[in-house]
């Protein structure tokens, strides 16, 4: 049954953000994958990636996006989680997927840290690079998309997909 709401998007998109937000417009429960990630990995994201390796971190990812069992939640994904076909078949199957397409600009002017923050970047990939190879798979396993343009924007792209998934009686 979909009766959850899965956001998807680049790191710096505002997936969490807006999830908290949306969760209480819409009166959900809000997850954010990567803290259930890091919690049971005991260690912030960037250490799992410096001290595991960024194949563990993946499979690791893959595991809990697979895996999640939740009823009426919003869930923020990592950006990362799309790289996973078996995670985003399952997200899929859960719920509602909804790709916040922000620009490469927007995303550049709100992720300074790129390297200390827990990203996933393959060797010598930068964020432009992670954002020409990921954006046919949010594009592919998106149900909606939603375009935001700004931060400024984001109580109105709260209202956008509050309206968008009332219609689709979710």
């Amino acid at each position: 049954m979909k009766n959850n709401i899965v956001l998807i998007g680049m790191p710096g998109s505002g997936k969490s953000t807006l999830g908290v937000l949306l969760a209480k417009a819409i009166g959900y429960s809000f997850l954010d994958t990567d803290l259930v990630i890091s919690r049971r990995a005991g260690k912030t994201l960037q250490k799992i990636l410096d001290c595991d390796g960024l194949g563990f971190f993946l499979t690791l990812e893959e595991a809990v996006g697979s895996g999640l069992e939740c009823d009426h939640t919003v869930i923020a994904t990592g950006g990362s989680m799309v790289l996973s076909a078996a995670a985003m078949e399952h997200l899929r199957e859960i719920g509602t997927v909804v790709f916040i397409d922000v620009p490469f600009e927007e995303i550049c002017r709100r992720v300074k840290n790129i390297r200390t923050r827990g990203i996933v970047f393959h060797p010598n990939e930068t964020l432009e690079d992670v954002y020409r190879n990921r954006l046919p798979l949010y594009a592919k396993y998106a149900d909606i998309s939603v375009e935001v343009v700004s931060a400024a924007d984001i109580e109105e792209t709260v209202d956008k997909i509050s309206e968008i998934i009332g219609k689709s009686n979710i």
